[in-house]
């Protein structure tokens, strides 16, 4: 298949040196040295474990960073990342280096698309200047008055009115919060040169006693309307008249605490505050942070900032939205002891408007609000009223207790309506929508939104800077295909590929010149029809005068880049060499290596002869998927086969997969208490044990957690070493070569082989053990061997050496077979887990499942897990996949790579588009069905591979 390359615009050569790394051996490249062209499009690829990531981030990244770092201040170094020294002889033509990798998705609830994008922050600078604040009762518009204000109000007046400007007479109060004396009031006015005061129309001196006998006889009330005069006017149409106004309201703003009035002599009264007031409410004064939801000043009081609430959970209430009020929408009252509920909502709903013959989905929220509320004066409390109620017997009655566990999950705050803020932060506007209404949006509206804003000219300077930055930023999203995501939507419910990009248009909001951008699989859950917007994109940042560097297994990426570093020619200790370097052009030509053999088409993944058939007579059925985009979708998933759910990013499959399928089984066989997916019901879970989220989060985030204690692999490694000569001598045990427990371990870094050191007014140092050199063990303990290696020789060992050494031992090295199966035969034994990346700790769950003879009837889920694979590799992990589809099996998988859909029995493609545009069933079928079907954008990217004469496999 032909890709047109997007280098057209490439900027002609720097006179800048090139960017030269020589003699590099970090972790397993083999002392080789590569010359990197500035400002150009550079892929690194090579199977896994090649030396990729150690070139592009543990040397290249490392030391860009590291001499960025080391020129700044000792002071501001405590504040930054320390990495350590690559293992590099000659360093020439480095820049600052800026690395986006796969790192792990935020846990934090208050993570938004929008806190990490940036783009909330701008937002809350843009309210902050130019938010109106609107009335909650009356939707008036609340404004502040100023000085010209009240000039202008002034100027309005026909010419030769008289009028008084003053302001309300002063109501103090001591410590005690007593009214200060009407006698002192007047005394203190006296003090600062108020002589006079205004009642009515009629002016009292209160050098006069009589004045002072009558102000302090007044009523509460006529007191109150009382007026101390700072000046009095004539009407004069006049550049000074409007001034002069001006100045005596300032003075009326100064000594009244924020008022001023205009009393015209026979006619009206003008009320005037410098405060942010309307009808007697005080309204906060926008800023930055009254619309931070992770700050006491902007956090709504109730879910602090959260949005939900433990509560009662309206799906569980409610679970099929597409029933109606008569039909029993609501399950909690469809039972005969509370059955009367409904019957008094049936029965007060029509005078309400409430429609009882509409499905609830379409209700509007007027409606809802009722039903969840209650209807006043009708006789009927409402839903959360009931639950009330029975709370306050459910502290003595268990029945009552387990009655109220099946409804309570985390619901919306009523108070914020899932919006986080304040009362205070929601009243504030920019035109029409306040800043949780543009949160809600997704990016194509939000984009939309800001590009056609209804603001005056006047606002429109102000913030001119602030909207430019935003409308950047929401177009650097919709460059990066996240079109369909809202800024409210959590970071943990993201996919690793979108956080990825979300990372990567961050960056390119702040675009460097001169900078190495490194992206480590940018392609990740991206449909192969949004990769020509991700090219363009990465061409962009190049062109801006930076070198690109992307680490990638991507067949149009590669075939984009300007130039291939193809590492290999296997992977760990059989790799890390440099077997091509050039143009895509040169690779397919005379390249040797693994990858310019698959772009070649030399080599490929076989597609299967004949596939399993898909029987619907015993399946998963899922009826009614309603859960976010997903448009009331009914969905089946045939046992004993591999099901590919295909769809562009954002048309559903994450949440109809883990949401509704995963979640709705392990809730069903009560292992999970989480809330699940919308949907009608779920059946067929009978013909499944269990389930099983193969994803590619980390095995253990302890850094003793390595591949051999995961796998179960060191119980036995360690009984090898306490069954020799030397071990039954010491009286050794197995526990005795353990680095989790006192007795062989080193006790200086208690088995962890590195110390942390804490600097003063540095950031802590992590070192070698000095003890027992990063080993572990103490030095006696290294001296048992088996098969003349040592335990600590042992754990270094790769697994493919590991296989040749415990060849004997039966359990040992089936595990070790399972692990080279899956593409792991390079890793270390004691490599740590948390050194691990997404697609290796996926494999080597997988590995973990095929090693155990008892795994079948379990249906396993894939979440992209071809992430990180090499095609090598891709075609080790379709062999994993037969071996569990042959332990009878059902497997699951979400992918947009075409190599693993080919392999599918049954494809579900979802769609058309994402977001609000996708939700629904495209096609359902084979692979060579859905490649038929001309309105599957998955099908027409599936045809040139179906068509292109591949090996069928046997």
């Amino acid at each position: 298949m032909t890709k047109k390359r997007l280098t057209d615009s490439v900027p002609s050569e720097s006179s800048l040196p090139d960017i030269l790394l020589k003699g590099i051996t970090t972790h397993n490249l083999q002392n080789i040295t590569v010359r990197i062209p500035r400002n150009r499009f550079v892929v690194f690829t090579g199977v896994s474990g090649s030396g990729k990531s150690s070139l592009a981030f543990d040397t290249l990244y490392a030391e860009g960073h590291r001499r960025y770092v080391e020129s700044l201040s000792a002071y501001v170094r405590q504040f930054l990342e320390r990495m350590p020294r690559p293992e590099i002889e000659v360093v020439e033509g480095i820049a600052p280096a800026i690395a986006i990798e796969q790192k792990p998705i935020p846990k934090n609830p208050r993570s938004t698309v929008g806190t990490v994008s940036e783009i909330y922050d701008y937002l809350r600078l843009l309210y902050a200047r130019i938010g109106k604040i609107y009335s909650a009762d009356t939707n008036e518009l609340v404004l502040k008055h100023t000085p010209d204000d009240v000039g202008m109000q002034a100027g309005f007046f026909e010419e030769g009115t008289k009028f008084y400007a003053g302001f309300p007479f002063p109501s103090h109060h001591d410590s005690s919060r007593h009214a200060c004396p009407v006698r002192d009031e007047m005394t203190n006015l006296k003090k600062k040169g108020f002589f006079r005061l205004v009642f009515g129309d009629t002016l009292l001196d209160l050098n006069d006693a009589a004045s002072w006998e009558k102000v302090a006889a007044m009523r509460e009330a006529d007191r109150a309307t009382l007026l101390v005069l700072v000046d009095r006017f004539v009407t004069r149409h006049d550049e000074k008249f409007s001034s002069r106004v001006a100045q005596a309201a300032e003075s009326c703003f100064a000594e009244s605490g924020g008022y001023a009035v205009l009393r015209v002599v026979g006619g009206k009264t003008y009320r005037f505050s410098d405060r942010l007031e309307l009808n007697g409410v005080e309204y906060q004064e926008p800023s930055p942070q009254l619309f931070a939801f992770n700050s006491p000043i902007g956090a709504c009081s109730s879910c602090q900032g959260f949005g939900r609430i433990a509560g009662i959970d309206e799906d569980a209430v409610i679970p099929d939205k597409s029933l109606t009020l008569e039909d029993g929408a609501i399950v909690c009252w469809n039972s005969e002891k509370y059955r009367w509920n409904l019957e008094e909502l049936l029965a007060a709903a029509p005078k309400a408007g409430i429609a009882v013959d509409v499905p609830y989905a379409k209700l509007s929220q007027a409606s809802r609000d009722r039903i969840w509320k209650g209807i006043p004066d009708s006789g009927f409390k409402g839903i959360w009223p009931f639950f009330a109620e029975i709370e306050k017997d459910a502290g003595y009655k268990m029945h009552l207790r387990v009655f109220l566990s099946r409804y309570r999950g985390y619901a919306t705050c009523h108070d914020c309506e899932g919006s986080r803020l304040n009362p205070d932060a929601r009243m504030v506007r920019v035109s029409g929508k306040s800043i949780s209404d543009v949160a809600r949006m997704n990016i194509d509206d939000a984009h939309a939104f800001f590009q056609n804003l209804d603001i005056s000219p006047f606002d429109r300077k102000v913030a001119d800077a602030v909207l430019q930055e935003i409308r950047k930023r929401l177009g650097y999203l919709l460059d990066v295909g996240l079109n369909y995501l809202t800024l409210d939507r959590l970071t943990h419910t993201l996919s690793g590929g979108e956080f990825q990009r979300i990372n990567l248009s961050t960056s390119l909001g702040s675009p460097l010149v001169g900078a190495i951008y490194i992206l480590d699989e940018p392609s990740i859950g991206l449909h192969q029809s949004d990769s020509a917007r991700l090219i363009t994109l990465l061409c962009k940042l190049r062109d801006l005068g930076n070198t690109v560097v992307v680490v990638e297994h991507d067949r149009e990426i590669i075939e984009a880049a300007d130039e291939v570093v193809d590492l290999g020619p296997r992977a760990g200790r059989l790799g890390g060499e440099v077997v091509f370097h050039g143009s895509v052009e040169a690779m397919k030509e005379s390249g040797s290596s693994l990858t310019a053999e698959y772009l070649q088409g030399k080599r490929s993944i076989p597609i299967p002869e004949k596939r399993r058939e898909a029987v619907f007579s015993s399946c998963i059925a899922i009826e009614g998927a309603m859960q976010n985009n997903l448009k009331n979708i009914d969905v089946r998933f045939p046992i004993g086969v591999l099901t590919c759910v295909t769809g562009v990013s954002g048309s559903g499959k994450s949440t109809l997969v883990n949401d509704i399928l995963k979640k709705g089984l392990l809730r069903e066989k009560d292992i999970l208490k989480e809330k699940v997916g919308t949907h009608r019901s779920i059946t067929g879970g009978w013909l499944i044990d269990r389930v099983e989220h193969v994803d590619q989060s980390p095995i253990g985030r302890s850094s003793r957690s390595n591949p051999v204690t995961y796998l179960k692999i060191f119980d036995d490694i360690r009984a090898l070493f306490a069954a020799t000569p030397d071990a039954k001598a010491r009286g050794w045990k197995a526990g005795y070569f353990s680095f989790n427990i006192p007795g062989g371990r080193c006790e200086a870094c208690a088995g962890e082989g590195s110390v942390r050191i804490e600097m003063q007014f540095l950031a802590d140092i992590e070192a070698v053990c000095e003890d027992c050199g990063g080993l572990r063990y103490k030095p006696e303990t290294l001296e048992v061997k088996y098969k003349g290696l040592s335990i600590a020789e042992v754990l270094d060992l790769t697994v493919l050496e590991a296989i040749d050494v415990f060849r004997t031992e039966k359990a040992i090295s089936r595990k070790l077979a399972v692990l080279d199966e899956v593409g792991l035969g390079y890793i270390r034994l004691g490599q740590s887990s948390s050194t691990l990346s997404g697609g290796e700790a996926q494999r080597l769950k997988l590995a973990s499942f095929i090693a155990r003879a008892d795994v079948e009837h379990t249906l396993f889920i894939f979440d992209e897990p071809t992430t990180g694979l090499h095609f090598e590799d891709i075609l080790k992990l379709t062999r994993c996949f037969e071996k569990l589809l042959q332990q009878q099996n059902t497997l699951v998988v979400i992918e947009h790579n075409p190599d693993i859909i080919l392999q599918a029995d049954w494809v579900i493609d979802l769609g058309p588009g994402a977001g609000d545009r996708g939700g629904s069933i495209v096609g359902e079928g084979t692979p060579e069905e859905i490649a038929g079907m001309d309105h599957s954008l998955t099908g027409i990217h599936l045809r040139p591979f179906i068509g292109s004469g591949r090996t069928k496999k046997e």
